[in-house]
């Protein structure tokens, strides 16, 4: 049978997995962050997005 202590020592074993998690899921964003600038460093991509914006306000004018 088991005690209110081997609850306590179960729950503090995982007291640093949100922390990890989070850091997991910072560095994840990161690289997705980076490589969304590399991408967008790219003078085709630019090209791309410079008339999609351009044909957009010709659209509304």
């Amino acid at each position: 049978m088991r005690g209110p202590r081997s609850s306590v020592v179960r729950m503090a074993d995982d007291a640093g997995a949100a922390t990890a998690e989070y850091a997991i899921v910072i560095m994840a964003a990161v690289a997705f962050a980076g490589l969304l600038v590399a991408i967008m460093r790219s003078d085709q991509v630019r090209q791309i997005l410079t008339d999609l914006v351009q044909r957009a306000l010709t659209f509304a004018g």
